[in-house]
Parts: structure tokens; C-alpha cells; sequence
């Protein structure tokens, strides 16, 4: 029988292949809380549900291949925490940068309470800033 902290674990692989990488909005309703909060939202972006689907439907806009690798994963009671890269080419346009070609690596580190078996909070680093600035090189 999967313990408690292997379905923890298998919500957040679901929520990075499903809703990251292939945008199920059937995935969103299952897998996140109603009153999810994202404590590291992007600047302007809302903390609730429709930020974080909003700020991922524009990635998958913007990198027509992403894919999200996921490398590690630390579960302890309600909390994991997961090291992960997310990668495309850059053919489309990312928050006013034209499509450059450019390959990419977003690497992130993203720490996410489950509740009930929904995603409910989330706290993360991530180095978009930095992938930004490169693509935005003449």
C-alpha cells in the first residue's frame, strides 16, 4: 500500500506533467486545492489557481516542446519539496520577448503542501529571471 508521503509525492508529478506540460484544465479542478495559495507568485500575476495556470499556459505559448523533468523529490508530512528543470525552444512570444530559437533550461526548486491530496500552497525559486535576460540578448 503507497504511503501517505508517495501520494503527496505522486499529486506533484501528476500536477508537473498534467497541468505544466499539457495544460488539463480536467487536472486543475482534481489536483488543486479550491483555495490554493502560491506565496511566489510572478510580479502582477494573482496568487490563486488562475495566476498559476495563467503564468504555465504562457510558458507552454512561449516554448512549443516544454517539458518539465523532475529530478528529486522530499516529502515530509503535508510538505514536498522537488528539484526540477523545465525546458523548450523558445518559439513564441514570453511576456514581450520575440521567438529567438534559443533552447532553454528553467531550473526550479518548488516546495508544495498537500491537503486531502490537493495541492494547496507553494513556495518556490526558480531562475526565469536569468533565461529572460539571456533571451532578451541582441
Amino acid at each position: 500500500m503507497e504511503s501517505l508521503l508517495e501520494k503527496n509525492k505522486t499529486v506533484i508529478k501528476r500536477f508537473n506533467k498534467e497541468i505544466i506540460e499539457e495544460g488539463n484544465a480536467a487536472s486543475v479542478k482534481e489536483l488543486m486545492n479550491d483555495d490554493f495559495i502560491n506565496y511566489t507568485a510572478l510580479p502582477g500575476m494573482s496568487n490563486g489557481i488562475d495566476g498559476m495556470t495563467n503564468a504555465f499556459s504562457m510558458l507552454r505559448s512561449a516554448f512549443a516542446d516544454l517539458k518539465v523533468n523532475l529530478f528529486e523529490q522530499v516529502a515530509e508530512g503535508e510538505l514536498v519539496t522537488t528539484r526540477k528543470e523545465i525546458t523548450g525552444t523558445h518559439t513564441g512570444d514570453l511576456w514581450g520577448i520575440s521567438p529567438t530559437g534559443k533552447k532553454v533550461m528553467i531550473r526550479v526548486i518548488d516546495i508544495v503542501r498537500v491537503r486531502d491530496g490537493k495541492y494547496a500552497e507553494h513556495w518556490g525559486v526558480n531562475t526565469i529571471a536569468s533565461v529572460m535576460a539571456e533571451l532578451s540578448k541582441k
